[in-house]
């Protein structure tokens, strides 16, 4: 009988979930406990894993200059590419108009059900330090506790920092060091490969308790909003990466979707950039991106790139300017662009942060804070959807920059 491939087995997982929670209803949540220590397990192992990695794809790299240049163009490639989302997403959100046909009673039951969690996320969003705090924070006092913490900035200053030190010291010494830290993440990798056979149950575990708990008649209530999300996060994904892995990366997109199949079904079902990180490592490297560009770019991009994320954030603050009746002018929408664009930047790879982002954009735009109570219904739903997006980029990022430094290589043999 011939072996199911593992990301046939996780998404077969995914489907179970999804039937166990709309069969079972809330009594599905007491599986919700096998589907939390295999994220454990996953995220257990992010820290290490970007902390070595990193270290590795910065030292391999073997030269300063080159390290700011990819540094360079990794941040201009996630940055257009995050303003290119957010216009997706608004452009959508003008044409279907998701907040115009929201019923009263229901907008009311909204508000009474998620206006809880809605202060939460304000409330977190006024104790967000300032940009210059955030600045002076990437330092660590205290590296042992940054890696207890898992502050994922703090932990690529480190990564970046002693990378560049091992293209520093004398190749004798730093061979030494780098022998030693590529075991180490050989036997990262061995823990993510045991915790990938456990993935078809943690998938099936987490979206039985998601299903479960919130069912499907919050995504039938507000199907409008998730509706201009959805499609504008699938049109984004499909069009703008395929096209920047075309012509940038050299690329067929086709075969690039099926051999990044497995990290894209974990982002979707955990809801976690950091929880495919490992993942998305192993499978950039089996389309030929080294691990010279992949441990650079992929663990910076789950910490700062979130198109995704910024595209939702757009159609959100769109959406709920609507039902409150304040009409958004093009010059507003270039503000949301604006200011999404720099909320998604520190938007970190973990479940939730993006409500918290987005109450800094709807506060910046003069729109009610409590208005996210009315979308954080599907909020989980469509988190799955944009985190997915979110790894993509990444990826899709990783082959992008290969090329550009290939070619470059290229041109210069050329000219010599």
């Amino acid at each position: 009988m011939r072996k199911i491939k593992l990301h046939t087995q996780i998404f077969i997982g995914l489907i179970l979930g999804i039937i166990v929670g709309l069969v079972f209803g809330e009594k599905a949540t007491v599986i919700e406990p096998v589907g939390t220590i295999w994220l454990r397990l996953i995220t257990m192992i992010v820290v290490p894993l970007v902390l070595v990695s990193l270290m590795l794809g910065t030292a391999s790299l073997g030269d300063i200059r080159k390290l700011g240049r990819i540094g360079i163009k990794t941040l201009v490639y996630f940055i257009i590419t995050t303003v290119i989302a957010i216009s997706i997403g608004l452009f959508f959100a003008n044409i279907l108009k998701p907040g115009s046909a929201l019923n009263e009673d229901i907008k009311a039951d909204l508000y009474k059900n998620y206006e809880s969690k809605a202060r939460v996320g304000i409330q977190h969003m006024e104790e967000k330090p300032s940009a210059i705090e955030i600045l002076i924070n990437i330092v660590p006092t205290n590296p042992f506790l940054t890696m207890v913490e898992g502050n994922m900035l703090q932990v690529i200053f480190l990564a970046l920092l002693f990378g560049i030190i091992l293209t520093l010291i004398k190749k004798d010494k730093s061979k030494i060091l780098i022998e030693f830290l590529d075991s180490v993440n050989d036997a990262i990798i061995q823990v993510v490969h045991i915790a990938m056979k456990l993935a078809p149950y943690g998938v099936l575990a987490l979206m039985a308790s998601v299903i479960g708990q919130y069912g499907i008649n919050i995504l039938i209530t507000l199907f409008n909003y998730s509706l201009v999300v959805v499609v504008a996060l699938i049109i984004y994904t499909l069009s703008i990466n395929s096209i920047a892995l075309s012509l940038l990366g050299k690329m067929n997109p086709i075969q690039f979707y099926k051999a990044v199949k497995e990290p894209i079904i974990i982002a979707f079902s955990t809801q976690s950039s950091y929880a495919a990180l490992p993942v998305a490592l192993e499978s950039v490297e089996h389309i030929g991106v080294s691990r010279e560009y992949s441990s650079f770019v992929i663990p910076l991009g789950a910490t700062v790139n979130m198109d995704g994320t910024a595209l939702y954030q757009g159609v959100a603050a769109f959406f709920i300017a609507q039902i409150y009746g304040i009409p958004l002018g093009f010059m507003d929408q270039i503000y949301i662009v604006v200011m999404a664009t720099l909320a998604s930047i520190g938007t970190a790879g973990v479940p939730a942060a993006g409500i918290v982002m987005l109450a800094i954009v709807l506060k910046q735009i003069g729109i009610p804070l409590e208005g996210i109570a009315l979308i954080l219904g599907v909020d989980r739903f469509l988190g799955m959807v944009r985190t997915a997006t979110n790894v993509i980029g990444n990826m899709a990022c990783s082959v992008v920059i290969q090329k550009s430094e290939e070619s470059k290589r290229s041109d210069h043999n050329d000219t010599a």
